[in-house]
């Protein structure tokens, strides 16, 4: 696969979550399924907990907490940490030759 081998390249973990997934309909919060909503749907309160959530916001923290990348922002580095550039990118091009063709 071409996403893990980039992943390793870049020291980074590539993590597939299945397509059916239903991270818009778990509560981020508690947990609980609610069940399907139709699309029109965009925010919505968790019958169990109350928490009310935003369905754009709430699908991609459970896909984070799926995938084991939720951390929390309390303390914790929220952006990844600089990546050098591999040898044969870093530096700046070589000035251009002027041709001798003619």
């Amino acid at each position: 696969m071409v996403e893990l081998a980039a992943a390793a390249r870049y020291g980074r973990t590539f993590v597939r979550i299945g397509r059916f997934e239903p991270t818009s309909q778990v509560c981020s919060a508690c947990g609980v399924k609610d069940g399907p909503k139709p699309l029109h749907v965009r925010e919505w309160t968790c019958g169990a907990c109350g928490t009310v959530l935003d369905r754009d916001i709430n699908a991609p923290v459970n896909i984070a907490k799926a995938a084991g990348l939720a951390v929390s922002a309390c303390g914790a580095q929220v952006r990844p940490g600089l990546v050098p550039a591999p040898r044969g990118e870093a530096g700046t091009h070589p000035k251009p030759q002027a041709s001798t063709a003619r």
